[in-house]
């Protein structure tokens, strides 16, 4: 056997369970999907409508190829759901387990929860926040690394976006109390 043929193979301790149970099917999301996007595309050709959609003498009125588009979108996702629905012999695969929907939650939250404390927070205590709670709860990190990560990281965004290249950025009340 040669070098070639061998394959490393590592394991995941921390990857979603084969076993986990299904939080939804597939067919259920693509069903919401294409309603979704009807219910976008039909008020987005509603709006477009009201704007205008015909050809004036010097040629088209604003609306009137985001209104083509908006049909072409609803016609798309019609497609979408009736393809879905009258599906024949469509067996109920999984969109996602139990343990990957967790998995994602674990980041979509605290990810939400960041640009909601950006507003109140400002954008460098927020993202302090962010990183050394990722580091802490998801990687496993110790606090010490973490904090001096998330400080070390920070203080290179301010210096480099407020400092250097004068960019405005969302300001909270530390900021507002230092000055900036």
């Amino acid at each position: 056997m040669s070098n070639t043929d061998l394959e490393i193979v590592v394991e995941d301790p921390t990857a979603p369970d084969d076993e986990s149970p299904s939080v939804v099917s597939r067919r259920t999301i693509e069903i919401a999907v294409a309603l979704l996007l009807l219910v976008l595309a039909a008020v987005l050709a509603h709006d477009n409508w009201k704007t205008g959609i015909e050809w004036d003498s010097t040629g088209p009125q604003p609306g009137y190829f985001p209104f083509y588009l908006s049909v072409i979108l609803g016609g798309a996702s019609l497609y979408g759901l009736i393809s879905a629905v009258f599906a024949k012999g469509a067996k109920a695969e999984t969109f996602v387990t139990r343990a990957q929907l967790r998995r994602v939650l674990l980041v979509f939250v605290p990810t939400a929860l960041f640009c909601l404390a950006t507003q109140f927070l400002g954008i460098y205590v927020a993202s302090l926040a962010l990183i050394a709670g990722f580091m802490r709860f998801i990687g496993k990190i110790a606090w010490w690394k973490s904090l001096l990560t998330a400080i070390v990281f920070t203080a290179i965004m301010f210096v480099t976006f407020d400092v250097a290249f004068d960019v405005i950025m969302p300001k909270g009340p530390l900021e507002r109390a230092l000055g900036r």
